[in-house]
């Protein structure tokens, strides 16, 4: 059943921010309402309201909604016209395709001053004898009935036969809630007899299940346990109610019936029916489906990305250590994402999804860390490699830059013997930190200036001055 909520008023409600006390137009057709409800509540501003294509039986709760102009109720199971006094502004009804059979019901609307336009067609009143000229003369402010406009002659002339108009109009009405009567009756009768059948259905004894008191034999799969052939013939049972299921499905929209009140809400119920039995069959093939292996079972782990996540993985010699970095959602939340570190493997569940990766090389799980970027979300995995020395990045540059120049070398050059580094137990294992400024200090030498060329007398651009001191 369906019915209005506060959560179905605010989806429907995004035009005005989601906030429905000043909201002036609402659309809630085709949700399968049963019962008009808590709009006059919530909803005072209204001014255009559509219910149409629903299942609301009755006009009500609507009676406080003093700024409502248009009033959709078209494809509903309405009877009667009632309940409408109080929309005072109320300009537009569509009534159309109901079950409307008193219509000596439109006289409720003569309250309602400026109601112009007004629409009957598909309902059973449309199709008495006087319908017309009837609604005409019981509404003076009517301008538009049914898409057709009055005519003034057309009035004068329905106000001059009103009496004898309004006599066939209430045997007619009489003769249609006898009809009404004796459809509602009909309908009850189905009801209780499916009831019955159902009941009949879960009783011990029927359709296979075993009654003591009935005489019948035991079922196959009670005679023995360990006979063989009773979870194929339980199969088969299973197998055979399937096509009887479309059977009954099939016989249910080829049956004629009535086009009433009852007839739309039984439809309604098998179509519930249909999409419930749906679901449970639907969630049957998803817990049927097998879980997706990550292990074989050597013991190999598989490359597994259910996740579909962009990812780059780096072996960073530098550091001895390889790098995994995850292209996980932006704005996911972390409490979603688990990390799991193996020597030989890296899993990491994304949403319950697994994302698995083997490594090209041993690593230590303990030493591993991963974090993930506040900008793009991405998650960064270090996994430092097992059995190897991490180094400060500096010394481990030189050393590669060594032995890319020693591969230059001439091969002379390689075949001298290596340098070690000798170690004296003796002394301290770490560093004099307090001398090192010391040892690399000098002591600083005067620089003695280089022997000056005295001229020669006999250079011919040699001039004695005698007022010039001599230079030493």
């Amino acid at each position: 059943m369906g019915r209005i909520t506060e959560d179905l008023v605010r989806r429907n409600a995004e035009h005005n921010d989601c906030v429905i006390f000043s909201l002036e137009e609402l659309s809630l057709h085709q949700q399968e309402i049963e019962r008009l409800e808590h709009i006059d509540r919530w909803c005072r501003d209204l001014k255009i309201l559509y219910l149409q294509n629903n299942l609301i039986g009755k006009i009500e709760n609507v009676g406080k909604l003093k700024k409502l102009e248009y009033l959709n109720l078209a494809l509903n199971n309405v009877e009667k016209i009632e309940n409408l006094e109080g929309c005072e502004e109320l300009t537009k009804l569509d009534l159309t395709v109901n079950f409307i059979g008193e219509l000596s019901s439109v006289k409720t609307l003569r309250g309602n001053v400026h109601l112009r336009e007004l629409f009957l067609m598909g309902n059973p009143c449309a199709d008495f004898e006087g319908y017309r000229p009837f609604v005409v003369a019981a509404l003076p402010q009517l301008q538009c009935l049914d898409g057709k406009e009055i005519e003034r002659s057309e009035r004068i002339q329905a106000l001059q036969n009103l009496p004898a108009v309004e006599q066939r109009i209430r045997e007619q009405e009489r003769a249609h809630c006898l009809k009404r009567a004796r459809e509602k009756q009909e309908a009850q009768r189905k009801l209780r007899e499916e009831l019955e059948n159902k009941e009949k259905e879960n009783r011990p004894g029927f359709e296979g299940h075993w009654d003591p008191g009935s005489g019948a034999t035991l079922p196959p799969s009670a005679e023995s346990k360990d006979h063989p052939q009773a979870p194929d013939i339980q199969g088969g049972e299973r197998n055979h109610r399937k096509p009887e299921d479309g059977e009954d499905d099939l016989e249910f929209w080829n049956k004629p019936s009535l086009f009433t009140p009852e007839s739309r809400l039984e439809t309604l119920r098998h179509m519930e029916k249909q999409r419930r039995d749906q679901e449970k069959l639907s969630e049957k093939k998803k817990k049927v489906k097998p879980p997706r292996t990550l292990i074989t079972e050597d013991g190999r782990a598989l490359n597994v990305n259910e996740p579909k996540l962009d990812f780059s993985l780096k072996d960073d010699e530098n550091r001895h250590q390889i790098i995994l970095d995850l292209a996980v959602y932006r704005y996911m939340d972390t409490s979603l994402i688990h990390v799991d570190v193996q020597p030989t493997y890296v899993r990491v569940m994304v949403k319950g999804k697994p994302f698995q990766l083997a490594l090209p090389a041993e690593v230590r799980p303990d030493s591993s860390s991963a974090r993930r970027s506040q900008t793009t979300g991405h998650l960064v995995i270090c996994m430092p490699k097992a059995g190897e020395v991490i180094t400060g990045g500096r010394g481990t540059h030189t050393s590669v830059r060594s032995t890319m120049d020693s591969s230059r070398e001439q091969p002379d050059k390689r075949s001298k013997p290596t340098e070690k580094l000798e170690v004296d137990p003796s002394k301290h294992s770490f560093p004099d930190v307090a001398n090192i400024v010391q040892g690399a200090r000098h002591t600083p030498r005067r620089v003695r200036p280089a022997p000056g060329v005295m001229p020669s007398e006999e250079d011919p651009d040699f001039e004695d001055n005698p007022e010039v001191p001599p230079l030493i």
